[in-house]
């Protein structure tokens, strides 16, 4: 985003619902990507929260976004500006904890805990290890057993 010039067209402004913007880029295409205080905007209408957020990385031509429920987006962007640092510190601004608990000899479970963007909200995110099913019944007691020590713990 320059620092003069190149101001933010107004219908894009207008479909943020009065979000207060951080940093954007052009796409080649005349489209935007917008990040917000509470969410990344990308063209095609597409809102990211960025408490889910899993990974953001960049190339030579633009962004790949992958989301904690396994949404993937690309966004072909010339020049960033600001965007990737601001990416970088939101999504990391919505982490408030992130452990790591062994739940078998061999493989266990992430927790991470992020603040919904503008709110006191945590949502716990569970990461299994390659080799645990999160939906078996008991692999997911262990789990939600773990889940209390570790909030217990941290006090979140």
């Amino acid at each position: 985003m320059p620092l003069f010039g190149n101001r933010l067209p107004a219908d894009v402004r207008s479909r943020l619902a009065g979000e207060r913007v951080l940093s954007y880029a052009a796409t080649p295409s005349g489209g935007y990507a917008v990040a917000t205080f509470v969410a990344l905007h990308l063209p095609g209408g597409e809102r990211v929260p960025w408490h889910t957020v899993d990974k953001a990385s960049w190339d030579e031509t633009g962004m790949n976004i992958t989301t904690v429920t396994g949404g993937v987006y690309r966004v072909d962007i010339e020049e960033p500006g600001f965007l990737p640092e601001t990416i970088r510190e939101r999504v990391q601004n919505s982490i408030v904890a992130n452990r790591y608990v062994k739940l078998t000899a061999n493989a266990g479970v992430r927790f991470i805990a992020r603040r919904l963007a503008g709110t006191d909200t945590i949502e716990w995110e569970l990461a299994f290890d390659d080799g645990l099913d999160g939906g078996d019944p008991g692999v997911l007691a262990a789990a939600e057993q773990a889940l209390e020590q570790v909030r217990r713990s941290l006090g979140v």
